[in-house]
């Protein structure tokens, strides 16, 4: 571990399905179908786009009865775990344990019951699968002498001991509110208090834009605390942006160490060619290879100009910087030859593949 490592909180292994949550496994990435989870078809064909694109657990929406049986359905067809998302009904979450999910999410703001709550969990306990606690700011039960941050931790904690009551330690929890500072405040007196596994995001983070920055300063800066286990970004948008914008923190991060990173300049007057469309075309291109590599870490650079060429991007494996009438591929700083601008996709393309074979 070198000084620039982020120091992890230290936190309780669970696993959903085969997959670990917490302890010193890596930070996992979740998603949430938009489909009517009584329509298996289009629920698996969802799920399946999903794991294309690196999800690793994925929820669904467990409205009625038919949406809890459709998991029997839908666990012989997808390969990562399955979580129903319970509300009002403890009766639902008793139906889904049977019918195969690999875990549960129970809102206390909306499953209060503790004789409810304790059939639950002793189902669980029979079917050996974990639980997630999600707390959530809109439904959390209000105290007037209270902040919205100090209930939402006491929600968590009465959970907790209300599990801890009948032996049941296979927990996970999350603390979400729309807003960052109080997200990020719940989440570090939690953190404080427990060495729960925590789940992070942002909930009801808004559109594609604005949603990406909230969750990128919420979670992200959790996680540079070293806080956080699993994470979900949450975005008015198909499921497939979360889990890229979610691949994309852990990167920035460092908190991933495989997979293919692009970084580019922001171009200026220097520049002399279109590269905002290059790096998109690249991006598109490297996301393809992204999906089925596993190895070491590389980083691709392509840069406007030789400024922020070889020099600025010199930790880069491979990279094309642009000067004048041609373009200079370069590894580690080194140039290595030139190339034409129609070349620059294919070039850089058969480069990474090259370095990944």
């Amino acid at each position: 571990m070198n000084y620039m490592d982020i120091k992890r909180r230290k936190s309780n292994k669970i696993f959903a399905g085969g997959v670990p949550i917490g302890g010193d496994s890596p930070v996992t990435i979740q998603s949430m179908t938009t489909t009517d989870t009584t329509d298996v078809n289009a629920t698996v064909r969802q799920i399946k786009r999903l794991e294309r694109v690196g999800c690793q657990i994925i929820r669904v929406a467990v409205l009625n009865e038919q949406a809890a049986k459709a998991i029997i359905k839908i666990k012989p067809k997808i390969k990562i775990p399955l979580v129903a998302d319970i509300h009002f009904d403890y009766r639902l979450a008793l139906s889904s344990i049977r019918y195969g999910a690999d875990k549960i999410r129970l809102n206390p703001g909306n499953i209060e019951k503790e004789a409810h709550v304790e059939q639950v969990i002793r189902l669980a306990k029979e079917y050996k699968i974990p639980m997630r606690i999600g707390i959530n700011s809109g439904s959390v039960k209000r105290h007037l002498k209270n902040s919205l941050v100090e209930d939402m931790v006491s929600a968590a904690r009465e959970y907790l001991l209300l599990f801890e009551k009948y032996g049941f330690f296979d927990v996970v929890v999350s603390l979400k509110a729309h807003d960052i500072l109080t997200t990020i405040e719940a989440y570090r007196r939690m953190a404080n208090v427990s060495d729960v596994p925590l789940h992070l995001g942002i909930t009801a983070a808004g559109p594609l834009q604005s949603g990406i920055v909230k969750s990128c300063i919420g979670i992200g800066g959790l996680l540079l605390e070293g806080i956080g286990d699993t994470i979900r970004v949450s975005l008015t948008a198909d499921p497939i942006e979360e889990v890229e914008v979610g691949k994309k923190i852990l990167a920035a991060l460092e908190l991933r160490k495989s997979g293919i990173e692009l970084i580019s300049c922001p171009t200026c007057g220097r520049c002399t060619i279109d590269l905002i469309s290059l790096v998109k075309q690249a991006e598109k291109k490297i996301a393809v290879l992204n999906h089925n590599f596993s190895g070491k870490k590389l980083k691709v650079a392509m840069m406007g100009c030789v400024v922020n060429g070889p020099q600025e991007a010199k930790d880069a494996d491979i990279g094309i910087a642009w000067g004048g009438k041609s373009g200079i591929l370069f590894k580690k700083g080194k140039k290595i030859r030139l190339v034409k601008e129609s070349e620059i996709i294919d070039v850089l393309i058969q480069e990474v593949r090259n370095e990944m074979d």
